[in-house]
C-alpha cells in the first residue's frame, strides 16, 4: 500500500492535507480548514476527486469546510461525534474503528485532551499519522476540554508507535515551540534542531513532518517524566 500526501497552508498557521490511495485513487482531505484552498489544492493535484472528509476533532478551524466540500464534492464525512456541535459528518468513528481509503486502512485512535472527542488516523503499513492538534514538531495541543492527564495518556499513545512513524500534524507552531524548549533543553543537539528550525521558517519552508523518533528525543512534553511534570511544562507553555 502507498499513500500520497500533499501538505499546503491554509488560514494563519494551519496544514490542509489530501491524501491519496495510489492503488486506487481514492482521495481524501484530513480536516477542513479552508475550503476553497482544499479545491485549489486538489486542482493543482490533478487527483480529479474528493471521495472522503476525515475530521480529527471538532474545532472550526478542522471542520469548517465540511459542508461545502461536501456540496462539491459528495464526498463522506467521517469524524467523531465531537463533530456535530460545529459542522455536518455523515459517519461517526471512535477509536478502534478503521476507515478505508481505498485499499489502505486506517486505525482511529481515540486521543482526548486538547478536545474530549479528539481522534487520530494512522496508517500502520504506510509508517505515517495525522494526528491533528495532539501532538506537534516540539509541541502539543493547548488543553481546551480535557486534563493534563487524558493529554498525558494520549501522547504516551502516540509515543508507543515505532520512532520512524511519519506525524503530519495540523499547525506550523514550530519556531514558537523551538523557543519555549530552549528554555528547558539547552543541549548542543537541541541547540542545532532550533536553528535547521529557524532557518527552514525563514526560507518559508515547512517544517512539517516530524516523526516520532524525533519527537521522543526533542520535544519538552513527550519528554516529561509523568503526567505530573507534564502538566506543569503545559502551563508553563501557555503563558510563555
Amino acid at each position: 500500500m502507498t499513500l500520497d500526501v500533499r501538505l499546503f497552508p491554509c488560514l494563519s498557521d494551519n496544514y490542509g492535507y489530501l491524501v491519496r490511495d495510489s492503488a486506487t485513487g481514492v482521495v481524501a482531505a484530513v480536516d477542513t480548514p479552508d475550503a476553497d484552498a482544499i479545491l485549489a489544492e486538489l486542482e493543482r493535484s490533478g487527483w480529479g476527486r474528493l471521495d472522503l472528509i476525515l475530521n480529527t476533532h471538532w474545532h472550526p478551524d478542522h471542520t469548517q469546510g465540511n459542508a461545502a466540500l461536501k456540496a462539491a464534492s459528495g464526498c463522506e464525512i467521517v469524524g467523531p461525534e465531537e463533530v456535530r456541535k460545529a459542522a455536518p459528518i455523515d459517519r461517526v468513528i471512535k477509536g478502534g474503528d478503521t476507515v478505508m481509503l481505498g485499499e489502505t486502512p486506517l486505525e482511529v485512535t481515540d486521543a482526548p485532551g486538547h478536545t474530549l472527542g479528539h481522534i487520530v488516523y494512522r496508517s500502520v503499513g504506510d509508517g505515517l499519522a495525522f494526528v491533528g492538534d495532539v501532538l506537534f514538531v516540539l509541541g502539543c495541543g493547548r488543553l481546551f476540554e480535557g486534563t493534563p492527564e487524558q493529554m498525558w495518556t494520549s501522547l504516551q499513545t502516540l509515543a508507543a508507535w515505532p520512532d520512524e512513524t511519519v506525524i503530519w500534524c495540523a499547525h506550523e507552531y514550530t519556531a514558537s515551540n523551538a523557543r519555549f524548549t530552549l528554555s528547558l533543553d539547552d543541549r548542543p543537539e537541541m541547540q542545532a534542531r532550533a536553528a535547521g528550525i529557524f532557518a527552514a521558517r525563514e526560507r518559508g519552508e515547512p517544517t512539517v513532518p516530524t516523526t516520532i523518533g524525533s519527537e521522543k528525543a526533542f520535544n519538552p512534553f513527550l519528554r516529561a517524566a509523568d503526567a505530573a511534570d507534564f502538566a506543569a511544562r503545559r502551563a508553563a507553555k501557555d503563558s510563555f
